[in-house]
């Protein structure tokens, strides 16, 4: 998916084990299917997963997640990651990386929720219970700044999405010029997971039960976490989420620009690459859309 991404196997991790972490090195290694883009995932036995870097941009998540996760779960009402062991390049692998125990799931790419307001209660009070804890020397969130920092991609995406007819670029362009015009935040930083699309939320039994990759995680402006209003939420289960999520006007719709901006730079990057989270993308445009054509 990426030109500077590093391989990897399962010989390559069950190297990295037995040099690292010998008391593991008995457990077997299966490599895990996923759409993610950024990290490589394996089960080690039963009970663990290792989690590798593909690109070094994703490198640098490592140390926060192990710095921050212990720090932020006992305040969530949903599991997050629980970090059991940190890793260092080796074995020809350039970047360090991470053990997790496992957290039993199907992410909501490979199964749809039962209940999608329930969800949508569920997932709008880990935002407000995640921003409601003391942000204190946290890092910034990759999406915790304006919008508008995003403009070029956004157009270049506006330009070629709409020039093969895959998406409106008069409608994309005139919702994205609208949220260019927003106030901007003017509140302290808040903690931010910054990337709550399907594919990073777990259900058991048909229910929302985890997060997971908080390679995202820092302080900034809350609207791109309401992004999931749109990435998997419909018309009638945004109001549920916003209500728990303690979004007000201003804020919900900065977070309808973040899943606008989301949804056409991930389709525009991953359509030949990753057809799971190009199809999130896409459905997340055309609810940004059709929502804007709704309500303005």
């Amino acid at each position: 998916m990426h030109q500077d991404e590093a391989d990897t196997d399962e010989a390559l991790v069950a190297a990295l084990i037995r040099a690292q972490f010998p008391r593991w090195a008995r457990l077997p290694v299966a490599g895990v299917v996923s759409a993610g883009t950024d990290n490589a995932m394996y089960r080690l036995g039963d009970d663990l997963v290792v989690r590798l870097p593909r690109i070094p941009g994703a490198a640098a998540d490592v140390a926060k997640e192990h710095r921050w996760l212990p720090h932020l779960a006992p305040h969530l009402p949903l599991d997050v990651p629980e970090p059991l062991g940190r890793g260092v390049a080796g074995e020809g692998f350039p970047h360090p990386w991470s053990v997790y125990r496992w957290l039993d799931g199907e992410d909501l790419f490979a199964e749809p929720v039962a209940d999608l307001h329930e969800t949508a209660l569920a997932l709008g009070r880990f935002v407000a219970a995640l921003r409601g804890v003391d942000a204190a020397g946290a890092p910034v969130s990759f999406r915790g700044g304006p919008v508008a920092t995003r403009d070029e991609g956004v157009r270049a995406a506006i330009r070629d999405l709409g020039a093969d007819g895959t998406h409106d670029a008069t409608a994309a362009t005139a919702v994205w010029e609208e949220t260019l015009r927003l106030p901007q935040w003017e509140g302290a930083p808040v903690w931010l997971h910054g990337d709550l699309l399907p594919g990073n939320l777990l259900a058991r039994g048909g229910r929302l039960r985890a997060v997971i990759d908080f390679g995202g995680v820092g302080a900034g402006d809350p609207a791109c976490d309401t992004m999931a209003a749109w990435t998997l939420l419909t018309a009638a289960t945004r109001a549920p989420f916003r209500e728990a999520s303690g979004a007000d006007d201003a804020t919900w719709a900065r977070g309808r620009g973040w899943a606008l901006c989301f949804g056409l730079t991930a389709e525009h990057y991953y359509r030949g690459t990753n057809p799971v989270l190009a199809a999130v993308a896409h459905r997340t445009v055309a609810e940004v859309l059709a929502d804007h054509r709704r309500t303005g």
